[in-house]
């Protein structure tokens, strides 16, 4: 980590000496995943507008994913115990067994919708709703949880 006092030279100069120190990967051997996204297809956006008021009752928050399993008996559900910051428990599930195996998950940060009513599922009640990025690639359908920076702690707020 770079001191935000430093004139910009030193500054330049201190990271550059951290990196060469590293005991990380060169940057040469780690290449960037290139993505081909001319076949990706999104949904039209709302032609409805939301006042600010209601969008700002919606309450966003970062969550920590504590365990997470199949629902028995359902082909799509997953339940998580997430921890919200609050103390106590969360547990949402989500329709995204397709897409993530329960094991992947766990210790992620996620965002979640929080302040929604419960809803129940196949017998369980689920309190908020995970958020993800869904998209078609031909006839194929693509989601992806949105995970966040795991120093973002539980409980955050997003704004």
């Amino acid at each position: 980590m770079k001191p935000l006092d430093l004139p910009k030279k030193d500054a330049q100069e201190t990271v550059a000496k951290a990196a060469a120190s590293s005991t990380a990967v060169p940057q040469e051997s780690v290449a960037e995943e290139k993505i081909d996204f001319s076949s990706v297809v999104i949904e039209p956006l709302f032609r409805d507008q939301v006042d600010f008021e209601t969008f700002s009752r919606s309450d966003f928050r970062a969550v920590k994913v504590l365990a997470c399993k199949a629902v028995p008996k359902s082909k799509k559900l997953l339940q998580f115990t997430l921890d919200d910051g609050s103390g106590e428990d969360r547990t949402i599930l989500s329709g995204i067994h397709p897409y993530y195996e329960p094991e992947e998950l766990i210790g992620k940060t996620c965002i979640a919708i929080t302040n929604l009513p419960p809803r129940k599922m196949m017998g369980i009640d689920s309190c908020g709703m995970l958020i993800s990025a869904v998209h078609h690639e031909g006839e194929e359908e693509k989601l992806h949880l949105l995970m966040v920076d795991p120093h973002i702690p539980a409980g955050a707020k997003l704004y």
